[in-house]
C-alpha cells in the first residue's frame, strides 16, 4: 500500500515540498547515491514560464536531497520544444543550479544510444547514455492537463523528455531530423518508457497548476499543492483525480497499473498528510472558485 503525501502552502512552495517529502522514507534513494532530478522544462519564453517547473520548486527539492549526503546531484534537463538551457535560464533554475553547486546536464545532446522498448508505437528510442548511469531518478513534474495525454504528471515528464530532441528534432514530434512515432499512441509510448525508465520518486507540484488545456496554452492557477510518492503510478492517479479523472480516465495511468508498474487504485493508498478529499476541495476552490469533492 503506497504512501502518497499531499501538502499545501500558498506562501512558500518549498515548505510544502519539505512537508510532503518528510512523510516518506527516502534515505535509501539518496544516501551515497547519484541522484538525478528532472524538472518539467517543456518550453518557456522570457515572458511566460507558466508551463514549467519554477526555480523555488527546484531549489527546495535540491536542498531536501542534500540532507541525505548523496554522492552527486544532477539536474537532468531535456526540453521538448525549446532549448533546454534557455528554459533553465528564463525560469531561474540555472541560477539555482549554480547557487546550490549541483550539476546541470542536457540529455538532449549527443552522444546517442539506441534503447529497445518491449511494446508501444516506437520500439527503438535514441537517448543520451548518461541517463542510464543515475542511481535514483526524481520526476519533478507540474500539475497540468494535456491535450493529448489527458494529464502531464510524473510519468509523461520522464517518458517524453528522455528521447533526445537533438536527434529527433525540436519539438520531438516533428521528426524533422529523424522520424518517430511517439505521438502515434502517446499513452502506450509513455507506459513503455516507464517500463524501461521508471522514476524512483514522483513529485508533482501545482506551482502553478494548469487547467483548461495543456501542456502550455492553458490557464495557470496557483494552488500551492504538492503530491509526492515513491510509487509514480499512485502519484499520477492522485494528480489526475484532482482534475476529476479516475484511473481508467487516463489510459497511460490505467495501463501502467494494469501492467503492475504501480498502484492506481485510490482505495489501496495511504495519505499521511492531507486527505484526498481535502486536496480536491483545496484544488477546486482555487481552480474553479467552487469547492467540490468527487473522491
Amino acid at each position: 500500500m503506497p504512501d502518497v503525501a499531499i501538502t499545501q502552502d500558498l506562501e512558500f512552495i518549498g515548505q510544502a515540498v519539505f512537508d510532503a517529502l518528510n512523510a516518506l522514507e527516502l534515505d535509501d534513494l539518496f544516501a551515497g547515491k547519484v541522484v538525478a532530478i528532472h524538472p518539467n522544462d517543456t518550453a518557456a519564453t522570457p515572458g511566460n514560464i507558466n508551463g514549467v517547473t519554477h526555480a523555488d520548486t527546484l531549489q527546495a527539492v535540491v536542498r531536501y536531497i542534500k540532507r541525505f549526503s548523496p554522492r552527486h546531484i544532477v539536474v537532468s534537463g531535456g526540453s521538448g520544444a525549446s532549448q533546454t538551457e534557455d528554459v533553465f535560464r528564463y525560469t531561474g533554475m540555472m541560477q539555482v543550479i549554480r547557487e546550490e553547486g549541483v550539476e546541470f546536464f542536457d540529455h538532449n545532446r549527443a552522444p546517442f544510444r539506441e534503447i529497445t522498448l518491449e511494446f508501444g508505437p516506437q520500439r527503438q528510442v535514441m537517448v543520451n547514455p548518461r541517463i542510464l548511469e543515475y542511481d535514483s531518478v526524481v520526476s519533478l513534474a507540474q500539475l497540468k492537463l494535456h491535450e493529448t495525454a489527458t494529464v502531464t504528471l510524473s510519468m509523461k515528464n520522464i517518458a517524453m523528455s528522455f528521447p533526445a530532441a537533438d536527434y529527433y528534432g525540436h519539438p520531438r514530434g516533428s521528426g524533422e531530423i529523424h522520424a518517430n512515432d511517439f505521438f502515434g499512441d502517446m499513452h502506450e509510448f509513455i507506459v513503455a518508457m516507464m517500463q524501461r525508465f521508471p522514476p524512483h520518486l514522483a513529485i508533482i507540484v501545482g506551482h502553478p497548476a494548469m487547467i483548461g488545456t495543456g501542456p502550455l496554452a492553458g490557464i495557470p492557477v496557483e494552488t500551492g499543492l504538492v503530491i509526492a510518492s515513491r510509487d509514480f503510478v499512485a502519484a499520477d492517479a492522485v494528480g489526475a483525480q484532482l482534475f476529476g479523472f479516475n484511473m481508467q480516465g487516463v489510459r497511460h495511468i490505467f495501463e501502467a497499473h494494469r501492467r503492475g508498474f504501480g498502484e492506481g487504485r485510490l482505495s489501496a493508498m495511504r495519505f499521511p498528510r492531507m486527505s484526498l478529499s481535502a486536496a480536491i476541495e483545496a484544488f477546486t476552490r482555487l481552480a474553479y472558485a467552487q469547492e467540490a469533492v468527487w473522491a
